[in-house]
């Protein structure tokens, strides 16, 4: 999972772009890179990190430029490494600059077309890195000197028809203009905007429309599934839809867990969709555990807290906050390695004793995926002198592995697969485990936006919406994509050494 921005101004953008990434982080936490174009140039920093920690004023003054592209990264696929950091660059045709959210399902056989039809070269294992060499390589077959809107729309075309899987896409073409675009299932969510200038339209894309607010850009709207938006260095904005047959599938973990409160994504509040999933919850709490007697319902911070206290006042119960957050540690389900996640969670969160001892709680958390939170989190309760610890899940098991762009790539590491809700709850050391139901978890984000008739939902069903995913992908990346697989060391250098016509990279 990552985060985007990209934004064509009118005076410098590389402080917007900054505080873009800035709220997008909680979207990755691995990387950060900013890339803009001044005067036939580009200025390139990235590394590995927080995006506080990746840019020092330094490095901002050096970013200079009226349009640029940003990224923060978790990676779901290839290494930590900072060679994989993003943005990209290829230097043909015109020098293009790229950023991706998502993750190819087809990636394996498109490395094999890059080299042998198009004739480039891979340097990362970044399924990324595939995409913008196919997206090049369509650019250079059909434009010429100057690239049109029309010649930029037929090449998103032909992307489309060669990749599967999610992606949302910027990329900035030197000389000529910025350009997005959607996969045509509309997995992966992406939000454009407008700010007037005196010196014109400015136009900004990112992940989630909080980065938006961020920096006083208006919501104008999603961009489509399939659709592809080109903004030129002079402002003008052309709009097309690139797809043959898209159908809207944004993916629902979005409201449960990445976005943030305050985003709006394909015109669902995350804010009201999470109460929705609350009210719902506590619907199905009523009517299944009447026997069980509950005294506080208390939030595991932060995603569940809009959920926890509507599922209180569903149950007409107090709702109390019985863990402090320490706001310096990153989200632990998005930390690299099993290890390092379980290190985390004592570090994150303290109970406050007062509100556990002597009580039967009930906790709530956004989602179960590997386990490990909801364990020790439930040991704490216990610790503080809770008589009984009972836990609610927002989003049903996660039983299946995630090839969309999200870090649940084996499925032995998560804790429903292949277990019944009473295994689960032993494990965890629960005295009673509760899950929201599919559909009352799509019905609650459905409720905000009916126009959505379908989401992608293959963790918790196993419907792959691609068609293409079988049982020998899955295999695959469950060989190397697991936590044993992947590399935790991370790289020394701040920079990956690249040395690139037409662009000055950043080296300290």
């Amino acid at each position: 999972m990552c985060g985007i921005v990209g934004i064509v101004g009118k005076a410098s953008v590389a402080q917007d772009l900054y505080d873009g990434l800035t709220v997008l982080q909680h979207r990755g936490q691995d990387a950060a890179g900013i890339m803009t174009i001044d005067d036939g140039n580009f200025h390139l920093r990235k590394g590995n990190g927080l995006v506080k920690d990746v840019f020092h004023t330094r490095h901002m003054l050096r970013l200079a430029g009226t349009t640029g592209i940003g990224h923060c990264r978790y990676p779901t696929a290839g290494s930590s490494s900072s060679a994989e950091a993003q943005p990209f660059y290829v230097n043909s045709p015109y020098g293009i600059a790229f950023a991706h959210n998502g993750n190819l399902t087809n990636a394996h056989e498109l490395h094999d077309e890059v080299f042998k039809i198009a004739r480039r070269h891979i340097n990362t294992t970044s399924d990324s890195e595939i995409l913008l060499n196919i997206l090049a390589h369509q650019i250079s077959s059909s434009a010429g000197m100057q690239v049109t809107p029309d010649e930029i729309f037929a090449a998103v075309t032909e992307v489309h028809k060669k990749i599967r899987g999610a992606y949302a896409v910027v990329a900035s073409i030197i000389g000529n203009g910025m350009l997005a675009f959607r996969d045509p299932n509309g997995i992966r969510p992406l939000s454009l905007g407008k700010r007037q200038s005196a010196a014109g339209n400015e136009y900004m894309v990112a992940s989630e429309s909080v980065a938006l607010d961020a920096v006083g850009f208006t919501f104008l709207r999603d961009v489509l599934p399939g659709e592809a938006v080109y903004i030129t260095d002079e402002g003008e904005l052309f709009t097309q839809q690139c797809a043959a047959d898209p159908v809207h599938s944004p993916c629902i973990f979005e409201y449960v867990y990445f976005a943030r409160p305050d985003s709006f994504l394909d015109g669902v509040s995350v804010y009201a969709s999470r109460v929705n999933m609350g009210t719902k919850l506590g619907e199905k709490i009523a009517r299944e555990w009447s026997d069980k007697e509950i005294d506080v319902v208390i939030p595991i911070p932060e995603t569940s807290m809009d959920v926890a206290l509507q599922i209180a006042n569903t149950l007409d119960l107090p709702y109390r906050q019985g863990f402090v957050k320490n706001r310096y540690i990153g989200r632990t389900f998005i930390m690299p390695g099993q290890t390092q996640r379980r290190k985390s969670v004592r570090r994150k969160l303290n109970a406050i004793k007062s509100e556990f001892k002597g009580k039967n709680v009930l906790l709530v958390d956004d989602s179960i995926v590997r386990g490990t939170t909801s364990g020790q989190i439930i040991e704490m309760a216990r610790e503080s002198g809770a008589k009984k610890v009972y836990f609610a899940s927002a989003a049903p098991e996660i039983r299946f592995p995630n090839v969309y762009g999200i870090d649940m790539p084996s499925p032995h590491e998560l804790i429903a697969y292949g277990r019944e809700i009473d295994q689960i709850s032993e494990l965890i050391q629960a005295d009673g485990l509760i899950f929201q139901d599919i559909d009352d978890l799509v019905s609650a984000v459905r409720q905000e936006n009916p126009s959505v008739t379908q989401f992608e939902t293959s963790v918790f069903d196993g419907r792959y919406i691609t068609g293409d995913v079988d049982q020998s992908y899955l295999e695959r990346i469950d060989s190397a994509r697991s936590d044993d697989a992947k590399n935790p060391a991370k790289s020394t250098a701040d920079l990956c050494n690249i040395d690139m016509h037409n662009m000055e990279q950043d080296e300290d």
